[in-house]
């Protein structure tokens, strides 16, 4: 909320005409009030009255004055509330104000003209902004503490702990306990993702919103029919819900609340507002609240490849690790009860697992508690931290201000220090009540289901991210870098030695199982392998008159050191493909014709 504060000899004023359509109806057009302190207010978003309160009483016992003028003055502030809060803020105001003070209130919504005489002492003009506090100061009252939970079943304090061949682990708590988000440093995967023409930034739009190049869309729809392919099979159905919602819907704007600064908001029709999803819970959570289901259909899980967006502090965004827009696989779970709902915990934690080993990287593991539900439940920690082989961090908060009462994360250490979260899963409590979502038990009574929230794989975008910083520190130990099998945009290139060999390299390509090209340009054949060497391209075949009998012996980027037939290179490439998802290749065939992106 800004305020500005004006002690005056009096101020008048009279309502013109309307501003907006949701103006407040006149009980005066007219008023006038003398000796008195002017609070010019601007109602910002998420705001409360009791702020603003505060910061007038501080003023008003300074400068010793019983009155009071109440003025909407939306001038003063870009981030504005809806016109129906801040009416519903400036009313509350006004109300517990007049309790102590005489008060008067300027119409919200109308063009007014006004006189004021403003009395030129050194305390006559003065600003103020008012945070909204509440929230803030509920999550500080909330107390966490660290441990370690081991495979052993061991709690341990964290400074108790011996983190010798668990160094990974120690950076993650360090950060996580004592870290920051703002990037100082540039992670490793900015480099490689404009080197590898994957992914950049545009200057065309907000910050955090990138540009996606054929090979970085090529690897994001791979990752992305992947996990998609895990839910389904996992017995999700797939739907599609809005990106945009009502900023006053009445089952929103408590979440909302605890939210504030991650959200894009939209200008619609009559002056409603909306906000860009930041997940695809909202328009589930909707759907679910319109769905006729009984405890026989439990539990039913709903899947949508949400593209989202949270507007993150412009510090914390680097390359694709934290980005504003995002897409995110995002499944919900509606469970009977806690037993069901730790089952369904179970078998998503299972999953995330199997994509932490499908993308091929390592990983730390937070596990997050309500105390009092980590004690009902610690048996359970211990059997996902033994499915998990290593030690995991435990954070425990002594009550519960997030919707959830247990929540996971794998979490990857970047090459600047910072961690970031992938794969999640969390148990509900709260937004089933909240949205209203209920089920029909056995005895035909209503009850309200808990609720899993889960993302698979994390975010896309960072997935992305954390196979590049992946190899960042492969590279840093002298290690050859390359993506999943898979994953590789090119995944066999040709070389032919002179033009004479087109030809020859274009029949082959079409008998080769795999994403290929072919080298055409006019350049040295060690200038050609060089190129394909850093484009971690994972089989590389240089074509000449040796190779017309039919057996190659490529360049592998992984263990491999055979000659090998057509055949035999397809077997090969089976094996590498075997149950993974199939596009073809992102770009013209021959790289004479491919444009440069960067």
């Amino acid at each position: 909320m800004k305020i500005l504060l004006l002690h005056v000899d009096y101020i008048e004023y009279e309502a013109k005409e309307k501003a907006i359509e949701k103006a407040e109806e006149l009980q005066a057009k007219k008023d006038r009030m003398e000796e008195c302190l002017v609070a010019f207010l601007s109602i910002e978003r998420n705001d409360n009255a009791e702020a603003g309160i505060k910061e007038i009483e501080d003023v008003a016992s300074m400068l010793n004055v019983d009155k009071i003028m109440l003025y909407p003055y939306a001038h003063l502030s870009s981030n504005l509330a809806p016109p129906e809060e801040a009416i519903h803020i400036l009313n509350e105001m006004n109300e517990k104000l007049s309790k102590k003070y005489e008060v008067k209130k300027a119409p919200f919504g109308w063009y007014k003209a006004f006189k004021l005489s403003c009395k030129g002492h050194p305390l006559a003009e003065l600003s103020r902004e008012a945070r909204a506090e509440e929230a803030i100061e509920k999550e500080e009252e909330i107390k966490s503490e660290w441990y370690i939970l081991t495979p052993e079943g061991e709690l341990i304090e964290v400074e108790k702990f011996n983190f010798e061949g668990h160094e990974e682990l120690k950076k993650f708590y360090e950060y996580e306990a004592f870290g920051s988000r703002k990037a100082d440093k540039q992670p490793a995967h900015i480099r490689l993702m404009q080197d590898l023409e994957l992914v950049d930034y545009e200057e065309g739009s907000d910050y955090g919103n990138m540009r996606w190049y054929p090979k970085g869309y090529l690897i994001k729809r791979l990752l992305e029919d992947e996990v998609e392919e895990i839910c389904l099979d996992a017995g999700a159905m797939q739907v599609e819900t809005p990106i945009m919602y009502d900023v006053n819907h009445p089952s929103l704007k408590k979440y909302l609340a605890k939210f504030p600064a991650r959200q894009y908001r939209v200008k619609g029709d009559k002056e409603r507002e909306f906000f860009l999803r930041f997940a695809a819970c909202f328009g589930q959570y909707l759907m679910a609240k319109d769905m006729t289901i009984s405890y026989r259909n439990l539990p039913i899980r709903l899947f949508e490849m949400a593209k989202s967006f949270r507007k993150e502090q412009h510090g914390e965004l680097a390359g694709i690790k934290r980005l504003r827009a995002f897409t995110m696989p995002d499944m919900h779970t509606i469970c009977k009860d806690e037993e069901q709902a730790l089952q369904e915990f179970k078998k998503q934690f299972l999953l995330t697992l199997k994509w932490k080993e499908i993308i091929g990287i390592d990983g730390e593991i937070a596990i997050r508690f309500v105390r009092d539900f980590f004690e009902r439940h610690r048996n359970f920690a211990v059997e996902l931290v033994k499915l998990f082989g290593k030690p995991v961090l435990i954070e425990m908060w002594d009550k519960r201000y997030f919707y959830f009462v247990m929540k996971f994360e794998i979490n990857v250490n970047d090459s600047v220090g910072k961690s970031f979260a992938l794969s999640t899963v969390q148990i509900d409590v709260e937004n089933p009540e909240s949205f209203d979502i209920i089920y029909v038990d056995e005895n035909g009574e209503k009850k309200y289901p808990y609720l899993l929230h889960a993302s698979i794989s994390g975010g896309i975008d960072r997935c992305v991210c954390a196979l590049l910083e992946n190899e960042a520190k492969k590279m840093k130990e002298g290690r050859k870098a390359m993506l999943p099998f898979w994953l590789s945009p090119t995944q066999v290139r040709l070389i032919p030695v002179n033009d004479n060999y087109i030809n020859d390299c274009l029949n082959l390509a079409e008998k080769i199982k795999a994403r290929v090209d072919i080298d055409d340009r006019d350049m040295t054949i060690s200038r050609k392998i060089m190129d394909a060497e850093k484009e971690w391209i994972p089989i590389i075949i240089v074509y000449g008159e040796k190779e017309k009998n039919g057996k190659f012996r490529p360049r592998w980027r992984f263990e491999c050191n055979e000659e090998v037939t057509i055949d035999e290179l397809n077997n090969i490439i089976e094996e590498k493909m075997e149950g993974y998802p199939f596009r073809k290749l992102p770009l013209p065939l021959l790289l004479s014709l491919r444009p440069k992106f960067r």
